[in-house]
């Protein structure tokens, strides 16, 4: 999709080859969209590689994860669907996870919260303990490896990285986001990022 006449995935990419943080970026793609993804990549100078994608969102970032330069003490892993990251949320969830090896942003939840497995209200989490996680999530680069290697040998499917780490029973940190850091999912975000783009003057 197109944000402000450029794909969305261009701005996600500016966002980190902008930022003074991050030295290497590294896009998973749908095999059979590699050529027009590759197009896109083609402007940004720390784009290292296109490399395809796996069945299941695991898979995809282990491909990305085994075209990581060897050095690499930290990886970072984002949604290209989320353009609007800004460069404070990138470097605070760095800093964090630099200190304590895994950190996520994510923002309170604001609407009250029912779990139903049954087709009525079984529970009632509390809000204040609640939030909603985004991306860049940020991690050691081997202790999310091995997080990701346990979730596979385990069967398990998870719906973010933290998760996996989870799994291995360390507590990722949490970190500031930010409410413009939308995912771009329903044809309403693109209005609603166009509006945000506006308001930053970068429409």
């Amino acid at each position: 999709a197109e944000l402000g006449g450029l794909p969305v995935l261009s701005r996600t990419l500016r966002a980190f080859d902008d930022h003074d943080m991050v030295d290497t970026i590294i896009v998973v793609a749908r095999e059979e969209q590699m050529p027009k993804i590759s197009r896109v990549c083609s402007p940004y100078h720390k784009v290292r590689i296109v490399v395809p994608g796996g069945n299941s969102r695991q898979e995809s970032v282990m491909h990305g994860l085994e075209a990581v330069p060897e050095e690499t003490e930290l990886v970072a892993v984002h949604d290209g669907a989320r353009p609007l990251v800004s460069p404070e949320v990138i470097t605070k969830v760095i800093l964090k996870a630099a200190k304590f090896g895994a950190a996520a942003p994510a923002i309170p939840v604001k609407d009250t919260i029912k779990v139903s497995k049954t087709g009525g209200v079984d529970e009632t989490p509390d809000r204040k303990t609640l939030f909603a996680v985004q991306t860049p999530q940020v991690f050691d680069t081997a202790l999310l490896l091995g997080a990701l290697q346990n979730a596979k040998q385990k069967g398990l499917t998870l719906t973010d990285d933290c998760s996996a780490v989870e799994q291995l029973r360390v507590k990722p940190v949490v970190t500031q986001g930010s409410e413009e850091n939308i995912k771009i999912t329903t044809p309403i975000d693109i209005e609603l990022a166009e509006l945000i783009l506006r308001r930053r003057g970068k429409a």
